[in-house]
């Protein structure tokens, strides 16, 4: 008897597995022949649920915000702390998660990556998130305080640490 797989959950599965590689690997060195001898698939399986390497990205990028989704700050506490708390949450891989979005990145048009759908994914995810927090008015400028802050943070081997926030 053939055995019964869930299409749509072992292609979730597949992105999955690809999102922790692309973290570890990055984006450009590495070509579907590569991700499917990880993933331990072959190429023509993986081609047939992601039919190109962007497909597979996005696929994900978009299992990636699911876990920043689900973030929820004490809607109790100050703005001030769930933003901190939001900052805490995202430390923990936030360098490599850079690394990976600006090695896809290299080269595209500022018009290519407004319409890429993984970016907008990405961006459309942290902005509702930070909105839960600070409001839809404010959602953009708190963004780029946490997004900052992170990024000096990685950038300067985290001796400039993530001090408070004030708009």
């Amino acid at each position: 008897m053939p055995k019964i797989i869930d299409r749509d959950e072992y292609k979730k599965e597949l992105a999955k597995r690809a999102a922790g590689f692309f973290s570890q690997h990055g984006y450009a060195g590495i070509g579907m022949r590569g991700i499917a001898e990880h993933l331990g698939v072959s190429k023509s399986a993986l081609y047939h649920y992601f039919p190109t390497k962007e497909a597979l990205f996005l696929a994900s990028t978009e299992f990636a915000m699911i876990g920043v989704s689900q973030i929820n700050p004490d809607p109790t506490a100050t703005e001030e702390d769930q933003l901190l708390a939001l900052v805490n949450s995202m430390r923990r891989g936030f360098g490599a998660e850079m690394s990976l979005v600006l090695e896809y990145l290299r080269g595209k048009s500022s018009e290519e990556i407004a319409s890429d759908e993984a970016m907008q994914v990405s961006l459309s995810t942290y902005l509702k998130t930070v909105e839960g927090i600070v409001g839809t008015e404010r959602a953009v400028e708190a963004l780029e305080i946490v997004m900052g802050k992170l990024m000096l943070e990685h950038l300067s081997g985290g001796s400039l640490g993530t001090s408070s926030f004030r708009f």
